[in-house]
């Protein structure tokens, strides 16, 4: 059976106006947060596209049971047969996708062939190609015209079979804009599996929260003059793309935490970092890469290691117990640590 793990929508002091979002969320009949007999019961891998996926169903009166938790690394992953047989009772399925989840494929493979019904979100937010840190141009325009999504149509049906795995990033929760658009595309697939209409009212609602946050953030990155960072592995070009920053050096290439840099690859690093410096180095919370240590250590700049929240939200009870909430942490720690 599914068991739900409920959070606090609250962001402590982060985003204006949301506890007021949230409260005033409120449905036609056909969903109550309080009912013990929920409208949709959804499974999601990641925490990142479950907390998006929880804010949703409780305001339409459903639960959204989150496999990984704020320690795991996305993709080293592993689910239980007790979660396989949650993923295949669920209404709906929500994963990242494009190869995030590399070491529960199978399980996921499995899930799906015994009746599970599975939905891909990061193919359908126009995905980067891996490599591209912050060329690549897409359409959340610079102004605050660029967040009002009112009747916006997403016409991404051809993308999940178009984008190869291995090809995209699959970072893709780096760009809040793209998972405002994807606070939408869950709600109306829940709204499709479930009956209930008020899963797309509850998506938007959400997305307008996210797109409050996204510009939040541009406003905090925004005073940073191009900042410079060296990151544990390819995980940031999302994050570069939508928010200005650069990309200098990467620890581990390819866009996974499973490689291993050559003795030859720190080498090249540290002598990047001692000719032309850079802004911080950054590694994720949960899975702390021990090679940013040793690069801090080995420069001759003095450039400070960020811990972000990189591969999951932070714990419950904690101010980055929401997506919302880590991102902003995220951009007022790199600002705080580069200013």
């Amino acid at each position: 059976m599914l068991t739900h793990r409920s959070r606090t929508l609250a962001i402590a002091g982060t985003i204006s106006g949301c506890g007021l979002l949230f409260a005033a969320c409120t449905t036609d009949g056909s969903g109550d947060a309080n009912n013990s007999d929920p409208t949709a019961a959804v499974v999601a891998t990641t925490t990142q596209v479950g907390s998006i996926a929880e804010q949703i169903t409780q305001c339409a009166g459903g639960e959204t049971q989150i496999l990984m938790s704020a320690g795991d690394d996305p993709h080293q992953f592993e689910a239980s047969s007790a979660q396989i047989a949650d993923m295949v009772t669920a209404d709906l399925v929500l994963i990242n996708g494009l190869g995030l989840e590399a070491s529960m494929q199978r399980s996921i493979e499995n899930a799906e062939s015994d009746g599970a019904e599975v939905f891909e979100v990061a193919p359908q937010l126009d995905p980067l190609p891996l490599g591209d840190d912050h060329d690549h141009e897409h359409d959340h325009g610079e102004s605050e015209e660029s967040h009002d999504h009112a009747g916006h149509e997403h016409d991404h049906g051809e993308d999940e079979e178009s984008h190869e795995h291995g090809s995209y990033d699959s970072h893709v929760w780096l760009d809040v804009a793209r998972m405002a658009d994807g606070a939408e595309l869950i709600g109306e697939r829940i709204a499709e599996t479930s009956g209930d209409d008020t899963y797309v009212s509850c998506g938007a609602d959400v997305a307008e929260s996210l797109r409050e946050t996204d510009a939040e953030i541009e406003d905090i990155l925004g005073e940073m003059d191009s900042p410079r960072l060296v990151t544990d592995h390819a995980a940031y070009g999302y994050f570069a793309d939508r928010y200005g920053i650069e990309i200098s050096g990467v620890v581990i290439p390819g866009g996974s935490t499973d490689g291993e840099p050559s003795s030859q690859d720190l080498a090249s690093l540290t002598s990047l970092l001692d000719d032309e410096g850079a802004d911080a180095l950054v590694t994720s919370k949960a899975n702390t890469n021990r090679m940013i240590s040793a690069l801090a250590q080995e420069t001759e700049q003095d450039i400070p290691v960020v811990e972000l929240y990189e591969s999951a939200i932070g714990e419950p009870g904690s101010d980055a117990e929401t997506y919302q909430g880590a991102m902003l942490y995220n951009a007022n720690a790199l600002a705080e640590a580069v200013n």
